[in-house]
């Protein structure tokens, strides 16, 4: 029997919340086992109040990253677990995996100390979504079938962003960590000035974004614009993008708050492309990028701080009608 279950994520925000498919899924066959995460410091704010996660669990790699690791094994290992189900592919989470006691570890081929882990599968980039190459390590345990990541945003969280909902709008996040994963700010603008006047168009993104947003809509002169970038929650910004009439994002962790709740998404793909399996979920998604050719795309997987070409035409040869027409 699986009573106790630790799922490790410990990557990047898209990533985290894509693994809530696996969450979902170990709940749905095991609903009364308890189920913990483990994820870096910074995405708790994800999981308040979730209805079904047990503990969850910080490790912080920013101070004291080797130190923090060997408590947080010694802690886990008095937690008892009976299955660990981890996502990540690097020595460090392969030691929690290994070291915490629990008799049936899963993992992915690629992390170092996999060789010891109950059973490990391959990952592949290409034909597979994400979330259905993390399923594959429960599959034995579960079904073949992934479930859809899913956040839970409290009714505070609704009610913080409510005020927002009293006329139709969208939703942009125009910003990325990476710049050949963002669409330009020139073509943000260039679709703020085609677009009704008279609908409403939030901004969001992180407080580093603010300064981004600005320009935007100041460049844009769209009146009905309000920047919200560093003012929402992670959950409080998935409730206001839940009711959009549209979301606009990049490749990037906005397109996975949407899939979390089921919103109406619209992800522009630049360098990267949608057969890496990151691509929306969401019942009302669609992906837009160049019609043309390019042989320096994709040019990673996850995109770079320029374009090695310095053409830059995956992104500023999208049409803007392309979005114009989503709308």
């Amino acid at each position: 029997m699986i009573h106790k279950i630790l799922l490790i994520q410990t990557a990047s925000l898209g990533d985290v919340i894509l693994a809530t498919a696996l969450a979902e899924k170990l709940h749905q066959q095991y609903p009364e086992a308890k189920i913990d995460l483990l994820i870096k410091k910074g995405y708790e704010g994800l999981f308040v109040n979730h209805p079904f996660l047990n503990d969850l669990w910080i490790w912080d790699k920013s101070h004291k990253k080797h130190s923090h690791l060997y408590q947080l094994i010694k802690v886990l290992r008095k937690e008892k677990f009976d299955l660990v189900v981890n996502v990540q592919r690097f020595l460090s989470t392969g030691l929690i995996t290994n070291f915490i006691g629990a008799s049936k570890r899963v993992g992915f081929s690629k992390n170092p100390l996999s060789i010891f882990f109950s059973k490990r599968f391959k990952h592949s980039i290409g034909s597979l979504h994400e979330t259905e190459r993390n399923q594959q390590l429960i599959a034995h345990l579960t079904d073949e079938k992934a479930a859809k990541p899913r956040l839970y945003p409290s009714k505070s969280d609704f009610a913080k962003v409510s005020e927002y909902k009293t006329s139709k709008y969208i939703c942009i996040a125009p910003a990325s960590l990476w710049f050949t994963k963002q669409f330009p700010e020139v073509k943000w603008v260039e679709f703020m000035q085609q677009i009704d006047p008279d609908l409403y168009v939030y901004l969001l993104g992180s407080k580093a974004d603010t300064a981004l947003c600005e320009r935007i809509i100041k460049a844009s002169k769209h009146l009905n614009s309000i920047n919200l970038s560093g003012k929402l929650s992670l959950l409080e910004s998935a409730a206001l993008m839940r009711d959009a009439h549209m979301n606009f994002v990049n490749d990037s962790a906005p397109m996975h708050l949407c899939s979390a709740v089921n919103a109406k998404v619209t992800a522009i793909y630049v360098s990267t492309i949608p057969e890496f399996g990151f691509g929306p979920l969401s019942d009302d998604s669609a992906i837009i990028q160049t019609d043309e050719k390019l042989a320096c795309r994709p040019c990673g997987l996850h995109g770079s701080q320029h374009c090695s070409q310095k053409h830059f035409r995956c992104a500023t040869n999208i049409p803007i009608q392309k979005l114009l027409d989503r709308l």
